[in-house]
This record gives C-alpha cells, structure tokens and sequence, in this order.
C-alpha cells in the first residue's frame, strides 16, 4: 500500500483565496482595509525571510501590512512601547512578534503585553485560557492548519484514536485540545512516554511535532493511519547540500500510512495562510461585523 500525500501547499492557496474575498467584503464594510502588524528585533536571518514572506502574503491576501524593525539591542521596553502603541491604533486588528527574540528580553512578557484580541498568533496566556476551556480566541496557526487538513481528510474526526507526539505550547498542547474538540481520544506523548513505538502504533491519528529528523519509522505505524508531520528539520543531504526533512521517515510511513503530509509541502504553508485567517477574524471582530461561523 501506497499513501497519499497531503497537499498542503493546494490546500493553503485555497484558504488564502477564501480569505482574500472576505477580506475585500471586509473593506467594502468597515471603509478600511484589515491590517496586520509584525515586529522583529534583531537580524536573525531565518526571521528576516518569514517576515517577509508574511508581510508579502498579507499583502497579496488584500490586508494592510505593518513592519516595524528594531535592532537587537533594542532596551526590552522599548519594545514593551511599541506594542502598546499598537494594542491601541484601530488600524491594526492582528500583532504579531516574530520569535525569537534577543536573550535580553522576556518572551512571555512581551507576549503578554499584546492585546489577546490581536493576538493572531494564539501564544498569549488568555488565548491558551480560552481554548482549554471552549471559549472564542485564537489558536496557534499551525496546530490550527493542522486540524484543517485532518478535518479535510477525514470529516468527522469523532472516535478517532489521535497520538500527538510532543508537547510544546506552539503545537503539541493545542493541537490536542483541538483534537479533543473535534471528539477525538487524545494522548499526548513525549520524551518521557514508555513504549513510545507501542503508543504510537494504536493511533489513527498521528501529529508528531518533536523536532527530531525522522524519528517516526514505518513499523510505528498502524496501517491505515492518517500522519501530519510537523517537524522541519535540516539534515545533511547528496553533495554535502542540506536536505528538509520531517519528524517522521516519509518514505516508511508512504508504505504503511494512509495519508502523510510531506516536508516541505505539507503543514509548513497552512501556517501562514491561518496567520491571515486569524488576523482577518480579529478584523471582523474588532469592527463588530458578523461573519459566519464557517466561513474561514
């Protein structure tokens, strides 16, 4: 048996198209365009190219982008300024901080310090608050993008035997309040879990999100199971070149799985395409506009 991929990359371009036609019924509504503010501090170059990447998107997706760039020896509360200022411009509907952020700063502070209703990148203490408990907020946008493509893939997730392998605040934690959700039996997994092949193996439901290169082997498995790779990682490849592969062994998990998602390819574009969708939502919200539950 052979699974098929994931298309990701197919299914992020359809969810930013659906966000560019109700970001222009938002203009058309609130007189302004839905805008979002990214600050980066420092000149880390990975940063450097998903901010652009972000703000080209938000562009393209017909939203405002703001970027504000400070130096790395920026004094924390500079920054603490900064983002207050945008807490408080109307202009402004999602914020988002790349990470990470120089030594000298504090992460959860500056965190904290964003207006949870601008909080599109779903981090702030509020938005984990709201969703362990099944109120409205913003979720992390790749567990997120991850549910979309389980959701797309299987419907109704109910009943299914979920393992998400790692236990992060980014990922691993949300992706499994969303899958409990969604009705699924969810265990969270890690570094401490005995038989951690065993745990694996029961699951129908396969999220691994560790950072390690291709830990997830083919015998991990259980034939059928649906897998969305989380991981990136950069391994030496063909000609001393470096090779982006995943958390699972892509091409093990192909002959027993029913559906994985590649690395590159798979999970990596939903997540700035629910960074639009988040930012879009916040607009909405801010304005008071009513947008159907289901629409994005």
């Amino acid at each position: 048996m052979t699974a098929e991929k994931i298309d990701g990359k197919a299914f992020a371009a359809s969810l930013r198209e659906t966000v560019g036609r109700y970001a222009a019924e938002f203009e058309r509504k609130a007189n302004r365009k839905a805008g979002l503010a990214v600050v980066l501090v420092g000149e880390d170059p990975a940063s450097q190219v998903y901010v652009r990447s972000k703000g080209k998107s938000t562009v393209e997706a017909g939203m405002n982008s703001f970027e504000f760039r400070m130096d790395a020896d920026t004094p924390e509360q500079a920054l603490l300024d900064k983002i207050d200022s945008l807490n408080r411009d109307d202009a402004v509907d999602g914020i988002l901080v790349q990470l990470p952020l120089p030594k000298h700063m504090d992460e959860a502070k500056v965190i904290a310090t964003i207006n949870p209703d601008k909080d599109v990148d779903g981090f702030h203490v509020i938005n984990a608050g709201r969703l362990a408990v099944g109120q409205e907020g913003f979720v992390p946008c790749t567990p997120l993008g991850c549910l979309m493509l389980l959701e797309d893939r299987l419907g109704d997730l109910s009943g299914k035997e979920a393992v998400v392998i790692g236990r992060s605040n980014i990922v691993g934690k949300p992706m499994a309040q969303l899958l409990t959700d969604a009705n699924a039996t969810v265990t969270i997994a890690h570094s401490r879990t005995k038989d951690l092949p065993g745990v694996v193996r029961r699951a129908d439901i396969v999220v691994a999100a560790v950072g390690r290169p291709e830990m997830v082997k083919g015998d991990w498995l259980k034939p059928g199971a649906v897998v969305i790779d989380v991981g990136i990682n950069r391994i030496e490849g063909e000609g001393g070149k470096g090779k982006l592969v995943g958390d699972v062994d892509y091409q093990e998990a192909m002959q027993v799985a029913s559906a994985v998602t590649p690395v590159p390819g798979g999970v990596g574009p939903m997540t700035i395409a629910v960074l639009l969708r988040n930012t879009l939502v916040a607009a909405y919200r801010q304005e008071g506009i009513a947008l159907d539950k289901d629409a994005l």
